[in-house]
């Protein structure tokens, strides 16, 4: 599936790591997102960010979900796999320099969509042009 396809069949995108921050990368992301797609924040810090009700965990979302776009480091990638695929999401994004081989092969074998090392900000904007 190319990035086109990807972002044409996505309409909810849960942030996990979103920061409240405005000077934090994720809170960039999520707010040039946020236009185009709900934006559901996920962070246990939080109780809302960007006008959004904010989860604590992947598990806690009351509704579909159909991208998860990670702003943590690789090695705390793992423990987000499972609940991605309890969740049925299509798309699991790993954010700039996050890598993980063993979440990357548990997702594909489940039929989700793996992007790793790419800005979503970044990627959309350019199939915006």
């Amino acid at each position: 599936m190319n990035y086109q396809e990807i972002f044409s069949n996505t309409q909810t995108i849960a942030v996990v790591g979103l920061s409240a921050n405005p000077m934090k990368a994720s809170f960039d992301v999520a707010q040039k997102l946020q236009p185009h797609f709900k934006i559901v924040p996920v962070n246990p810090n939080y109780k809302e960010i960007l006008g959004e009700v904010c989860y604590p965990d992947l598990e806690s979302t009351p509704f579909e979900i159909d991208m998860v776009d990670v702003f943590q480091r690789s090695e705390n990638v793992l423990p987000l796999v499972e609940p991605s695929i309890k969740k049925g999401v299509k798309v699991f994004w790993m954010q700039q320099g996050i890598y993980n081989a063993a979440a990357r092969k548990q997702l594909e074998e489940n039929g989700i969509v793996v992007v790793e090392d790419r800005c979503t900000k970044v990627e959309y904007a350019q199939l915006r042009r």
